[in-house]
């Protein structure tokens, strides 16, 4: 076979791995207990690797909250100390097999959800998603999220789940897809399916009442609990399509808030990095453009596998939310489909005729026609110490997509 050939067999084996993942929760559980690696004094964090001084402030906030949340420091001073020190080590989530929203920060007694891909035997995790700590505050009410997280609905979810022998995850995608859910800022269907699973299921398991009833409220009142378990679903599905000979197809976008990165499944483990792009959106009340932090997060990892933005068309409700009108959001799923290499034949979008989700972002259809992924994401304080302050729409820096094809070229001509 001549190159070409090679690159087609190549992405059709990604594309077809992206299309037969089968995500299910099979546990939640203390981060240290089940991600391999996770031990010590490790904080994991969003996007491409990076060192404490370059982190954004939204970032820097995060880790010390985290450091407060695990007791390793009593004051902020005291953490950022230990930080300065080297003495906690930050490493990226995607180096552990795991993603995080925003922030994205991870520390051994967290509880993550843990999804594995049954139809090839991997496993990804993924935090909680909240609206502060993750997105830089560190009081001590963001941190008490945590840990009524970490000490009463991760416990009683997970005795609800192991009970029923775990959750599959697949035929909720599809169904909140159906639903308007774009499973990246909008998760109003999913994340009721989901509710209404595990309540019956933390009955069936007897979870003691004091537990059981405060997590009832905390799953049915939460929008987007189900975005951390599309996270982790979208890691699994998309890492067992990485590591592909001659595959263009990209397997992961992240963000720390200061670099842009992508990996791609030809390209092993080298991240394609560009400066962070700014989010154009929408701003809760008492914030504005001059408070933003740049684009943060590893939640387009929803776009890697044919969600979020590339499925816009689908979920106009998202745009009360990130900006646009219906008529843009259909042409963005229209656009996606110019730079995959396929459609999903179970992931469907009954506003476009039933058509499936573009999905395998090809780095060469990328640059070719100078089209990049269009992601929706939440938007973060540029300083440490803020929560959510709105939420918008983004695309990736070409110049990644650029450097990945030409690593490409020089690894395989």
């Amino acid at each position: 076979m001549d190159i070409k050939q090679k690159i087609e067999a190549g992405n059709l084996e990604a594309t077809e791995k992206l299309i037969q993942g089968e995500p299910v929760l099979v546990d939640i559980a203390p981060a240290g207990e089940v991600i391999p690696g996770m031990e010590g004094k490790l904080i994991t964090h969003s996007g491409p690797p990076i060192a404490w001084a370059r982190m954004c402030g939204a970032q820097q906030g995060a880790v010390i909250g985290q450091v407060l949340y695990e007791g390793w420091s009593k004051t902020v001073d005291e953490a950022r100390e230990l930080l300065e020190s080297g003495e906690v080590r930050l490493e990226p989530n995607h180096h552990y097999d795991t993603v995080g929203p925003m922030a994205g920060t991870i520390s051994p007694s967290a509880p993550v959800w843990v999804v594995e891909n049954s139809a090839f035997g991997n496993r990804a995790f993924c935090r909680q998603v909240e609206g502060r700590q993750q997105f830089g505050e560190f009081s001590d009410d963001a941190l008490d999220g945590l840990r009524l997280w970490r000490d009463v609905w991760a416990p009683a979810l997970r005795d609800g789940l192991l009970n029923r022998g775990g959750l599959e995850l697949k035929p909720i995608i599809v169904q909140a897809l159906q639903m308007g859910d774009e499973l990246h800022n909008r998760h109003s269907a999913s994340s009721s399916l989901f509710a209404n699973a595990m309540a019956v299921a933390m009955v069936e398991a007897s979870v003691p009442t004091e537990a059981m009833l405060p997590t009832l409220r905390y799953i049915t009142n939460h929008n987007l609990i189900f975005l951390g378990l599309a996270m982790a679903s979208g890691k699994a599905i998309a890492d067992a399509a990485h590591g592909i000979d001659y595959s263009t197809v990209v397997t992961a976008m992240a963000r720390n808030g200061t670099e842009f990165g992508i990996r791609v499944s030809g390209l092993g483990d080298l991240w394609f990095t560009a400066p962070a792009p700014e989010v154009e959106g929408l701003f809760l009340p008492g914030y504005k453009e001059a408070d933003a932090g740049l684009d943060m997060g590893d939640s387009a990892i929803a776009e890697t596998v044919g969600w979020g933005g590339f499925v816009l068309g689908g979920a106009p409700g998202i745009l009360t939310l990130v900006g646009g009108t219906p008529e843009e959001a259909l042409a963005y799923t229209r656009e996606m489909a110019t730079i995959t290499t396929g459609e999903h034949p179970t992931y469907r979008l009954p506003a476009l005729g039933f058509v499936g989700a573009p999905i395998g972002i090809d780095i060469r259809k990328v640059v070719q026609s100078g089209v990049t992924p269009i992601i929706d994401t939440a938007i973060a304080h540029k300083d440490p110490g803020y929560p959510i302050i709105g939420a918008g729409l983004v695309r990736p820096p070409l110049e990644c997509f650029k450097q990945a094809l030409i690593a490409f070229s020089q690894k395989y001509s």
